[in-house]
């Protein structure tokens, strides 16, 4: 409950901030249109997210008779977890990774990349699946999301203040272009913060469930020593914006401070497995 609470909070920051840029440079007028904007963004990525991720990826859906040992995990998995069999897909690409979407356990996906099914044992997948499932279960496939979306639409707002003042120039009767600078600045920043802040707080949240859904937190902790390692071995092509998705940060950028990281450690999140 609390961590929901807490995301509620990040989620209202983040709309916040883009009523704070509307309002800025609109007024009242402003502040309604990005109100506008924010809920039609919001409603758009409810009810397509998932399928945009899918095809970014070139996912395929797999059938029962393609994977029967797969499918037969998955059911008892998600019948551990109290959930629905979701649908699975499989990514063809040598990262080893995972991820989840759907707007909720009902229209839920599981997809796995080709590699992923190359290193890890029966126990380590089933502790990756399990992973995943958990974050169906919490929902956090809308969240994150819907965090990564109206994060994007701040960015771009930012940007196109930006621009407006390098090329508009000083207009005595418009915002200051400090002011527009600054905005231009952190506003891109903050939402980038807040994000970023609600994707680490579930992914420990989604291994502690995992280890409880399968049974085995040291069969997870195994498995996310072998996807950090696989990660750094194999080059990722992978978008930005869906970094946050996967169970492991596809992307590398060890010089970048914590704070603008997707994911907790790997090595914190297998310490606290193994405490388990």
């Amino acid at each position: 409950m609390a961590n929901m609470i807490r995301t509620t909070l990040l989620l209202a920051g983040l709309t916040g901030i883009l009523l704070l840029i509307g309002g800025y440079f609109g007024g009242r007028g402003g502040m309604l249109i990005a109100l506008i904007f924010s809920i039609l963004m919001n409603f758009g990525t409810y009810w397509y997210s998932d399928k945009l991720v899918l095809k970014m990826y070139k996912a395929r859906e797999l059938t029962v008779a393609e994977a029967p040992e797969l499918f037969g995990m998955v059911e008892n998995l998600a019948a551990n977890a109290g959930l629905p069999m979701p649908r699975l897909y499989i990514v063809d690409n040598p990262m080893p990774n995972a991820f989840a979407t759907g707007r909720d356990p009902k229209h839920a996906a599981v997809a796995v990349t080709t590699g992923i099914t190359r290193i890890l044992n029966r126990d380590e997948l089933a502790g990756v699946i399990s992973h995943e499932l958990a974050h169906v279960r919490n929902r956090d496939t809308l969240i994150s999301t819907i965090a990564a979306t109206l994060a994007g639409v701040i960015t771009f707002m930012a940007n196109m203040a930006q621009w407006s003042l390098i090329f508009g120039g000083g207009d005595d009767d418009g915002p200051n272009p400090l002011g527009v600078l600054a905005m231009a600045i952190l506003a891109p920043l903050a939402a980038t913060i807040v994000q970023l802040a609600i994707s680490r707080g579930r992914e420990f949240e989604a291994d502690a469930g995992g280890a409880k859904i399968s049974g085995k937190p040291l069969s997870l902790a195994s498995a996310l020593a072998k996807l950090e390692s696989g990660n750094n071995a194999v080059r990722s092509d992978v978008n930005p914006s869906t970094a946050h998705m996967f169970i492991v940060n596809p992307l590398k950028g060890k010089a970048v401070a914590s704070l603008f990281s997707t994911h907790p450690s790997t090595e914190e999140r297998i310490a606290r497995l193994r405490s388990m």
